[in-house]
Formats: C-alpha cells, sequence, structure tokens
C-alpha cells in the first residue's frame, strides 16, 4: 500500500505509540487524524505534523464516526486504520483479601479496549469501502490493531487487560475474512514491554523496568514506540500481509508475576 497521499486515522494517536505512529505515517506523506481524549497533546501534534485531531471517545460509535468521517474527508482517500488506544488495570480474580474482581472496572476495561477497537476498525473500514482500489489487486486500506502478549500469556492481575487483549486477537482473522470483500486488510501487534512515559523516570523507574527487562530474550532491553511504529509501516506497505497476529516482543514470555 502506497502511504503517500492517503489519509490515516489514529486513535490513542496523542501519546505513547499512537503519537510515535502518528509521526511515522506524517512522514511517509499521509494526512492524519489523531483520535483521542487528551485534547491538549492532541492538537499539539496535529501542528507539528500537519493533520488534525479530532476529540475522541473510542468507546462511543458516535464518536467515532465522527473522528472517521474527519479523516475521509481531508481531500485524500482514507487507506489506514490504527488502533492503539486503551488503558490498563491490575486486579486478581478473587484479591487477597477474599474479595472478587470489581465488575466496573472489568467493564470498563473491555469497553475501551476491546469495544472500542471493534468500533474504530468496524467504522474505519466502512469508510474506506467507499474509496476506488488503490492497486490491480483490488486493496483499499488497511487496518492495524494493537493487542498485548498479555492476551496469549497474561500474568497474575490482568485479567481484564488479558482478556481485552485477547479479544482484540480473537478478532483478527474473523475480520480479515469479513474485509477481504472490499479489500481491507487486518493485521495486529501483540506488543510486549515497550518503554513509553507510563513507566516514569528516575532511579525507582529504571529499577522497575530493569526487572521488567530481565526475561527479555534478545536485545536485552525494552522495545521503543518507534520500532513499534516501524512495524506498523512495514505491514501497511508489505501488501501481503495479512490476517496475522505480530509478537513485537524481543523474546519474552510472561512468567506467572
Amino acid at each position: 500500500m502506497e502511504l503517500n497521499g492517503t489519509a490515516a486515522i489514529v486513535s490513542g494517536g496523542a501519546s505513547g505509540l499512537g503519537e510515535a505512529t502518528v509521526r511515522e505515517l506524517a512522514r511517509a506523506g499521509c494526512s492524519v487524524v489523531i483520535a483521542d481524549l487528551n485534547e491538549d497533546r492532541g492538537k499539539a501534534l496535529a501542528g507539528e505534523v500537519d493533520g488534525q485531531f479530532a476529540r475522541t471517545d473510542v468507546s462511543d460509535s458516535e464518536s467515532v464516526r465522527a473522528a472517521v468521517e474527519a479523516a475521509a474527508s481531508t481531500g485524500r482517500p482514507l487507506r489506514v486504520v490504527v488502533n492503539c488506544a486503551g488503558i490498563g488495570w491490575a486486579q486478581r480474580t478473587v484479591g487477597r483479601d477474599g474479595s472478587p474482581h470489581d465488575r466496573a472496572a472489568f467493564g470498563k476495561v473491555i469497553e475501551v479496549n476491546l469495544i472500542g477497537t471493534f468500533n474504530v476498525m468496524s467504522i474505519g473500514a466502512a469508510a474506506i469501502a467507499r474509496t476506488e482500489p488503490a492497486d490491480a489487486d483490488g486493496q483499499r486500506g488497511v487496518v492495524i490493531n494493537t493487542a498485548s502478549i498479555a492476551g496469549l500469556e497474561g500474568q497474575t492481575g490482568q485479567l481484564a487487560y488479558s482478556a481485552s487483549k485477547g479479544g482484540i486477537i480473537g478478532m483478527t482473522v474473523p475480520a480479515a475474512r469479513d474485509l477481504a470483500a472490499i479489500g481491507v486488510r487486518v493485521n495486529t501487534i501483540a506488543p510486549g514491554i515497550i518503554d513509553t512515559p507510563i513507566y516514569g523516570a528516575g532511579p525507582a523507574s529504571d529499577e522497575f523496568k530493569a526487572k521488567l527487562v530481565a526475561p527479555v530474550v534478545f536485545p536485552k532491553r525494552m522495545g521503543t514506540a518507534a520500532e513499534f511504529a516501524h512495524l506498523v509501516r512495514a505491514l501497511i506497505e508489505n501488501d501481503y500481509m495479512n490476517s496475522e497476529v505480530i509478537r513485537f516482543d524481543g523474546g519474552i514470555r510472561f512468567q506467572p508475576k
């Protein structure tokens, strides 16, 4: 898929993996719509990359529809949908004090991570379907979803998060089969431990990161958001990549804790 001269939408695009992806796509010549709740950071980034910001709650289909329409109205064909929006939550199924997992917290994680991904993918693909084919294969666009290796081997306390990310992994093959009829490819990236601002800075943060890195096979460090964005672009530009879940984790396999 040729990116130059196309439009893209990136959910969770104002920070972390999403921000790096926005910058990478803009460098490739995309007009990018940043779909995020963080208005200050989103607008600032949009100004830097000559894109647009759309305040978006991914769990609200009407909010997503408005953001997708903004991406479809740039004057360029909408070809790329990238899902990076997500939240975390740590709680055991039954706590040490015997209390059950909080139902509202579980539901919120599912709403944002899983249903949010579904909303952006489905509504975004419907907009891509209105474009003309981009090549002789009849390809119109690409969807890249972000899961986690926690969706494959979640750790203690990751019940809600793993359920949401496992659901994204589970959607990959049926979504790719469904969307083949309109010339849209679907791939999912399952990152491991990626160095983003969520881990903070300073000696305590460095010590915590060192523990996280210990099980990584090679290279012996955390991944970077820029490396994630590079993979997103590679999956978009390689036209034979479809219906795959790609681990992006330096070979790590999560232990129970």
